[in-house]
């Protein structure tokens, strides 16, 4: 069985960019670690702002990366009128950018706005064990009043990444799944 983890909109940030927002030499404040190791939710929001709608307070996601990427629901694409596309992490050549807001300053990203892939990170032994590479695709199975079938999901194996399938508040919406909850692999 497979955690779930449901992911809310969040920025991913580079340095250049939190300093413009928050201001030089700023640091990120853990607020709450996450379920890949090192990684975690900050106490500092931005505001992004797109051509139709707003949303006034988005978490950004530590650490610091090598690029700055808004990750947003479907239905968040339509409140904000930005036609964000599907992709993988860090998969944000040809995408919409949007504005952004922090205490400090403002950013007009270019692009860097998707809907990420739902995902399952693995280690190299838990691919083995469930007969499955970086980069393979699997259906997922979920259970309860909504039970239903995710196609289409991209496995992601890494040394340091702890089992963890990452799914959307849109997706954990239709399937009624929260985090924690479990899932399996279908054969």
């Amino acid at each position: 069985m497979i955690p779930v983890g449901v992911s809310n909109r969040h920025l991913h940030i580079t340095k250049e960019d939190l300093e413009t927002l928050f201001g030089k030499g700023y640091e990120l404040t853990v607020a709450k670690e996450l379920s890949q190791p090192g990684e975690f939710a900050a106490s500092e929001t931005v505001k992004v702002i797109g051509p139709k709608g707003e949303y006034p307070s988005v978490r950004i996601l530590g650490p610091v990366r090598k690029f700055t990427q808004l990750e947003i629901s479907k239905t968040d694409s339509y409140a904000l009128g930005v036609k964000a596309p599907l992709r993988s992490s860090g998969n944000i050549e040809g995408t919409p950018g949007i504005r952004v807001t922090g205490p400090k300053g403002e950013l007009e990203l270019e692009k860097g706005v998707i809907i990420a892939e739902r995902h399952i990170h693995m280690t190299p032994e838990e691919a083995a064990v469930h007969g499955v590479k970086n980069g393979d695709y699997v259906s997922v199975k979920t259970e309860g009043e909504r039970s239903l079938v995710f196609n289409q999901v991209l496995i992601r194996v890494k040394e340091t990444y702890a089992l963890d399938l990452h799914i959307d508040t849109d997706e954990a919406n239709a399937s009624g799944l929260k985090t924690g909850d479990k899932v399996q692999i279908l054969k």
